[in-house]
């Protein structure tokens, strides 16, 4: 059972996005004052609000700028942007530094904090911005996102096994790290000693990596055969009882083999040379423990994965089946506008029939693409009202005003027009009198608002079909949570509106 969604729920989420920055420089100026405080006797408070608003004074350029950065990044010229943001942060910032660095007061302690707040979020700055452009270069390198956890292990492992050869190898002949019983690694690389040392840094290499690997063989019995076959199918306990017994019998050979390694002799016995002994099961047994909430998290996520992907299965079937009950609702309706316009014989049928073709080319191609452009979905929603007065014998009070910016992201093809056509079929068609139909659009980088408001003649009546109930269907799987569609009828006018959210 799918869990509802509060309607409040995806604005305060796309809010709090829009503002993350701020909320981490609050966060970071309150934990240097809260570290103050512990110097202090409780209950300081008039202490503790006084310094933040002082230190939120002394920012608030950088907090400002902060607080509008989404929108101002989406909305302005890049140029514009990064200059506001070096005269914020790589202006401002270090003047403030400078200046509080050379101020002689009598508050000289809540001075350096101030520092240190002004410091701590330059430097909170520069990380965040190398975390935007580091997050925008893995989405390109996918070969990245597709190594795995196990792969990223044994890469993992490699990379520390070589690391340590090196090391090892640097510390040969040193008299600090090279002592008669033992060699220590030191903190040294000397790649000359290692091209000499070539063969003993291939040995030494090969050795820390079966070290390893005999801790990767615990893991991976526990991420392959324990948790999947054991703990998921048995229970706890049964889990526990395999787990020991895995352990009572594969731990003596491992430490046999660890042991035996000519390397474990020249590091000063790092493993005992005692296979039996108890130390041995303990680290066998607290490699099972502490891979255990890693193991359950990547079969959670492994398994979430494989319902997301079903569910997004069903989901393009049900939308496909959706599309294809759309395609024929249309039809008809041009259908009907074009017998109406053979019916009326005028010298414009040519040229409108042409028109018609023009819209029955959109459904029938763009229908078909995941998205088009707002621009694209508007001209086909012109096209068709234009035809819709051609053949009316009584011509509506039609208005559609709307504004979409450059950067508006495109939109599910034939999403509009619903409401559109909807209102067209049920409201001036239909008319006897004097009719409307009044639509507003407007689409940002953010959100989309788009209402249509028209005329109806009996009152009560729920103007409706397919259309809408297609138009629900649709918004549920396209925009989870991310959509509002509400219709309302009074006093002979009947209204629908739609928000999108692109956040």
């Amino acid at each position: 059972m799918k869990q509802k969604i509060a309607p409040w729920m995806p604005v305060m989420g796309a809010w709090l996005g829009r503002r993350s920055s701020t909320i981490l420089y609050l966060g970071l100026i309150s934990w240097v004052w809260l570290s103050d405080m512990t110097r202090l006797q409780p209950g300081w408070w008039g202490y503790y609000i006084s310094n933040l608003l002082l230190t939120g004074v002394a920012l608030a350029p950088a907090l400002f700028f902060s607080w509008f950065q989404q929108q101002w990044k989406s909305s302005w010229p890049t140029g514009r942007y990064w200059r506001w943001w070096l005269l914020c942060f790589a202006v401002y910032l270090p003047a403030l530094l400078l200046g509080l660095t050379y101020w002689n007061t009598a508050y000289m302690h809540q001075r350096d904090l101030v520092i240190t707040c002004a410091i701590g979020v330059l430097v909170l700055e520069l990380v965040l911005v190398v975390n935007r452009v580091g997050q925008q270069r893995l989405r390109q390198w996918k070969w990245i996102q597709r190594i795995s956890l196990e792969k990223a292990l044994l890469i993992s492992m490699l990379l520390i096994s070589v690391t340590l050869s090196i090391m090892a190898v640097s510390s040969i002949g040193n008299p600090e790290y090279d002592l008669p019983d033992r060699l220590l690694l030191g903190f040294d690389f000397k790649l000359r000693q290692v091209f000499v040392r070539f063969g003993t840094f291939i040995s030494y290499t090969a050795q820390f990596l079966f070290m390893y690997a005999c801790g990767y063989f615990y893991f991976y019995v526990n991420n392959r055969i324990l948790v999947p076959r054991v703990l998921k199918a048995q229970g706890w306990i049964l889990y526990c009882l395999t787990g020991l017994a895995f352990v009572a019998l594969s731990y003596p050979i491992v430490g046999q083999l660890l042991a035996w390694l000519p390397i474990n002799k020249r590091l000063g016995m790092v493993f005992n040379s005692d296979p039996f002994r108890l130390e041995n099961g303990f680290a066998a047994v607290l490699i099972l423990l502490l891979s255990l909430p890693v193991v359950v998290a990547m079969q959670w996520v492994r398994q979430n994965n494989t319902i997301l992907a079903l569910e997004k299965s069903k989901a393009q079937t049900e939308l496909d089946l959706l599309q294809q009950q759309l395609n024929p609702h249309f039809f008809f309706n041009t259908l009907n506008n074009l017998y109406a316009l053979s019916l009326t014989q005028a010298k414009e049928t040519p040229d409108t029939i042409l028109q018609l073709s023009e819209l029955m080319r959109y459904v029938i191609y763009k229908a078909k693409e995941p998205v088009v452009s707002t621009e694209e979905e508007i001209r086909y929603i012109e096209d068709y009202l234009q035809l819709q007065q051609m053949r009316l014998k009584r011509q509506p009070d039609i208005r559609f005003n709307y504004q979409v910016a450059a950067d508006a992201p495109p939109i599910p093809p034939l999403l509009l027009i619903i409401l559109v056509e909807n209102a067209c079929k049920h409201g001036i068609e239909p008319a006897t009198g004097p009719s409307f139909l009044h639509m507003d659009l407007v689409a940002d980088r953010q959100q989309l608002y788009f209402s249509c408001v028209n005329s109806v003649e009996e009152q009560g009546a729920t103007p409706g079909g397919i259309g809408l109930a297609n138009l629900q269907r649709r918004l549920d799987l396209l925009y989870p949570g991310k959509h509002r569609f509400t219709t309302q009828q009074e006093n002979h006018t009947f209204k629908a509106t739609l928000e999108l959210l692109h956040v």
